[in-house]
């Protein structure tokens, strides 16, 4: 039997512990795959981790993003640069990315996600800023009569 753990173990063992929001642990496992193997999957992971416990964001996202850049298909990708502007409090660049991931394929992390963001209705007066007054209020007046 031998010591070494291949950087596919390495990457399960990673989401499993992102899974039990243990992600300093999960970094430690996308670190050393990241040494051993550098695909799209451990960079956009690898890159969400060290966001979350470094806060290196401009690092994390650049991860991510090569990992978008080499493998535009997989929407994981995007769920993790959505986590990243998150991190940042970057809401609207998140909430872009994380629809961009559903354009890619169907993820219910991504769906998830977006549910607990809470994304705002189109504005009544799309010509007008949010905040302006008439936005705001005709907006309270058709939640109130339930038209919206």
């Amino acid at each position: 039997m031998t010591d070494r753990i291949s950087a596919d173990d390495l990457f399960e063992r990673g989401v499993r512990l992102l899974a039990e929001a243990n992600s300093l642990g999960a970094l430690a496992c996308f670190e050393k795959a990241y040494v051993t193997e550098q695909t799209p999957r451990i960079r956009s992971y690898l890159g969400y981790c060290i966001a979350a416990q470094r806060g290196q964001t401009e690092e994390a996202l650049r991860l991510c993003l090569s990992a978008i850049e080499e493998d535009p298909g997989n929407p994981d990708h995007y769920l993790n640069m959505g986590r990243v502007y998150l991190t940042s409090k970057r809401k609207n660049e998140a909430i872009a990315a994380l629809r961009k991931g559903l354009s890619a394929g169907d993820s219910p992390a991504i769906k998830a996600l977006l549910a607990d963001l809470g994304i705002r209705k189109k504005q009544v007066f799309p010509f007008l800023p949010r905040q302006h007054l008439l936005n705001k209020y005709a907006g309270l007046i058709l939640h109130r009569l339930r038209l919206r």
